[in-house]
């Protein structure tokens, strides 16, 4: 249905829309609309730059548990193994 609706098509409906609602009422409109979009672009800026830091801070502490479980972690290699004449 919208599919074949052109350039002159859409400017007919900016014309309707216009003498409906005046220039007034429609610029006021697409003020709010572009505050819309800038607090939009914000919060998506914003929530990126939450998930970078949560995962930074997961990073970090996985780091920290990593060097625990290192410190609770003892050698158990032998470094010296005495020959045994015995074996073949």
């Amino acid at each position: 249905m919208l599919n074949n609706i052109g350039l002159p098509g859409l400017l007919l409906i900016a014309v309707v829309v216009l003498v409906l609602f005046g220039r007034g009422k429609v610029s006021s409109l697409m003020g709010e609309v572009g505050k819309g979009i800038s607090s939009f672009k914000k919060g998506v800026k914003e929530g990126s730059e939450d998930v970078d830091s949560a995962g930074r801070e997961l990073t970090d502490d996985m780091k920290r548990d990593e060097a625990k479980r290192d410190e609770k972690l003892r050698d158990v290699t032998p470094h010296s193994v005495p020959e045994d004449k015995n074996r073949v």
